[in-house]
């Protein structure tokens, strides 16, 4: 096991903000005005990483214009929603948060998830998801038709699916609509494995006939700038992982150092990426060494017998983002004992790609309803530490990019030019 995990260094974060995601930014307020249900998609691995901060301003404007002005009210659960009878008659207006590639993170860490972000975030209907279990899309189909249902007077309802790119927007209504739709029906919606694919608003898309349910998919919006410093840079490697941003803009070894370092915290004792090496292989720190042992395994030589780390460095972030992210789901809640029969002394843990916390004698030796309670309290610390970094961040203009800054700087210029020449006007008018 190891006992100090050091972190990578990770280059500095590009920016990737196509003029499609821009103007979809500008059509959503538009968008929101004739939309009933906001169907938010996250990616359960960066379940804090892939909240875009950019559409909070436009949500929640569009929220207070419905009457929400709080947002400490009661969430919308799959119980309530079946047996409330709140909204008749009202304007419909709920947010659903979906949590996507259920698959991809431990179980255990599901319900602590949703009573930490509940606690954090009480407006906010949390769902998690899986586009290849029926179970799971046949469970958020009956949200909303039951949504459409406690609102009789309106002869439909309309959802719009927001969300970063590549975070599997398409797959789920198309998903939805195959479970809401009595009979065959085609593939409605194209889909594709690289960001970017969809670049316009959808057509709208029958999701339930009794009620009327409709849907429209968006293009996926990443943020303008994703920071400077440490946050920034491991911001855009989470989402290079997830492939959510172009490949291209990231060195594929930097990928993997952070992967090997993210699996190393998930599971300390028998990291994932060890599946893949000759039984007894140790854990690695180093991303080099680490490669030319996969490379060796995987049979990737050049000429010459040289290893070749770079398309075995490809292999392997493939690898995760398939059967890889299921091997690294199955760690279980308590690890495996050490050699003599003790519990190892963990010092970091982590879930998904957000959540890492240190691990004391307490948390160990808790188990059942106790280790949930006390993984539910290190996931509301990391909640709070991300909305203050975010904070942070906003009043400092660290998350501001320099050509934002040239920008706000102009634009404040051209404010100050015309007020004067309003003035000088007003003045000769006066005279």
């Amino acid at each position: 096991m190891m006992s100090v995990i050091p972190f990578p260094a990770l280059p500095t974060a590009p920016s990737w903000f196509p003029g499609h995601m821009n103007r979809f930014t500008k059509q959503l307020p538009a968008l929101l005005s004739r939309t009933d249900v906001v169907l938010e998609l996250r990616d359960s691995r960066l379940p804090l990483t892939s909240i875009n901060n950019n559409l909070e301003g436009a949500i929640n404007k569009w929220r207070a214009e419905r009457g929400h002005h709080s947002t400490h009210v009661t969430p919308l659960s799959i119980t309530t929603s079946r047996n409330s009878s709140l909204g008749y008659g009202g304007p419909i207006c709920e947010r659903i948060v979906v949590l996507n590639k259920r698959d991809f993170v431990p179980e255990w860490g599901i319900e602590p998830f949703k009573r930490a972000m509940k606690a954090k975030f009480p407006d906010q209907t949390v769902h998690f998801a899986s586009c290849n279990k029926p179970r799971d899309i046949r469970s958020l189909s009956e949200v909303l038709v039951n949504i459409a249902k406690r609102n009789p007077h309106a002869t439909e309802m309309n959802v719009l699916v927001i969300g970063m790119p590549n975070v599997g927007k398409s797959t789920l209504l198309n998903s939805l609509r195959n479970m809401g739709i009595p009979g065959r029906t085609p593939k409605a919606l194209q889909t594709s494995a690289q960001p970017g694919h969809t670049r316009a608003i959808s057509t709208r898309l029958k999701l339930s006939e009794d009620p009327l349910v409709y849907s429209y998919d968006s293009p996926g919006v990443m943020l303008p700038f994703l920071g400077k410093g440490d946050r920034g840079a491991e911001r855009g490697v989470k989402l290079a992982l997830i492939a959510g941003i172009k490949e291209g803009l990231y060195d594929i070894e930097a990928l993997v150092a952070y992967l090997l370092y993210r699996l190393n915290v998930l599971n300390p004792i028998l990291p994932a990426y060890l599946t893949l090496l000759p039984p007894g292989s140790r854990p690695f720190t180093n991303a080099e060494d680490f490669l030319e042992q996969l490379a060796i395994r995987l049979n990737m030589l050049l000429r010459g017998g040289e290893k070749d780390t770079v398309r075995a460095a490809k292999w392997f972030v493939e690898w995760w983002r398939n059967e890889g992210g299921l091997v690294s789901a199955s760690v279980p809640e308590n690890l495996p004992t050490v050699s003599d029969g003790t519990r190892a002394p963990l010092l970091r843990r982590g879930w998904g790609f957000d959540f890492e916390w240190t691990v004391d004698a307490a948390m160990n030796s808790t188990g059942g309803g106790g280790f949930e309670s006390a993984v539910q309290m290190k996931m509301e610390e990391c909640i709070d530490e991300s909305m203050r970094a975010a904070s942070e961040d906003e009043r400092s203009g660290v998350g501001i990019s320099t050509t934002q800054e040239r920008k706000r700087s102009w634009q404040e210029k051209q404010s100050m030019r015309a007020a004067k020449s309003k003035a000088k006007f007003a003045a000769r008018k006066a005279a």
